[in-house]
């Protein structure tokens, strides 16, 4: 008898998706809720209503997002290359005002402060962030860390105040015991892992508010993956921390929450469990499940 391959699943990826509404969710009797709600902190940042247009493009990067970034747990976006993840992500210690042409409309909020009236120096320093690829100074590792401190400070501080801090934010960052013996050698020197550390250390020494991360494992191999991965399960304690990911598992494994962008939309946002295991909208769903993207 002939076989026949199976029939083939085609998604359209065209026309406007179906974003859902959170409040629109089941409800869950209060008592239950309130006993299965994690103990999130304070939201940090808002983000509301936000749109990002370049100049020349027939429509937004990022369109009308709305979403909270609490301390304490991880926020994870997610969607296909060119959803404006990565978009949304710069906005928010405005680096996106870096790209010529770029605009913004609606309003993002630090600790209740408008983004647009604070300093950036100052912003940059609450709201930091870890590049794809690993970008460590052609300095030793100790200078590294002792740069962002150095540059906040009034006065240039010596070794001696700057080395306590400096190891608290190595330690923090899980790098310490691998080089606290050589905290002289380059830093380029380093494997790649260990130089992403090195960036995640130098970000923490200004002690942030908000954690920004683009894929910031993605040059990285599966073992330092989970040595980054584990670390920032340990950061979300005292920090919100927003990641893109192209990984799907990723996501799953470190976010508290998602949202799934396309085309510039907030297409869904849910704790992590229920947006990979029931989510509402068809394209969420077809999403996750590998439909396309």
């Amino acid at each position: 008898m002939a076989e026949f391959p199976p029939p083939v699943r085609r998604i359209s990826a065209d026309g406007v998706p179906n974003v859902v509404d959170p409040s629109s969710r089941d409800a869950i009797p209060e008592p239950i809720a309130r006993a299965l709600a994690p103990s999130y902190g304070p939201e940090r940042l808002r983000i509301d209503g936000v749109s990002i247009h370049y100049a020349g493009a027939a429509k937004p990067a990022v369109n009308a997002v709305t979403l909270p970034v609490r301390q304490g747990e991880v926020l994870a976006l997610i969607g296909p290359s060119g959803c404006g993840k990565t978009t949304l992500l710069r906005s928010l210690n405005r680096l996106v005002e870096l790209t010529p042409g770029a605009t913004r409309d609606g309003r993002i909020l630090l600790d209740g402060e408008d983004v647009d009236h604070l300093e950036i120096t100052r912003l940059r320093r609450r709201v930091s962030m870890i590049f794809q690829q690993p970008n460590p100074f052609p300095m030793s590792i100790f200078d590294n860390v002792a740069y962002a401190i150095r540059e906040q400070a009034m006065r240039r501080p010596g070794k001696a105040v700057l080395a306590p801090r400096v190891e608290s934010a190595l330690r923090r960052a899980g790098l310490w015991d691998e080089v606290a013996d050589d905290l002289n050698r380059p830093a380029l020197r380093l494997s790649g892992g260990q130089q992403q550390r090195l960036c995640i250390a130098r970000a923490l020494a200004v002690e942030p508010h908000v954690l920004l991360m683009d894929e910031p494992c993605s040059a990285l191999d599966p073992i330092s993956t989970g040595v980054i991965e584990e670390l920032i399960h340990e950061l979300r304690e005292t920090l919100a921390i927003v990641i893109v990911t192209h990984n799907l598992a990723q996501a799953r494994r470190v976010g508290d929450h998602v949202a799934f962008m396309y085309l510039g939309d907030l297409v869904e946002y849910a704790p992590t469990e229920e947006l990979f295991t029931n989510p509402r909208a068809d394209r969420t769903r077809d999403y996750v499940q590998g439909a396309f993207g």
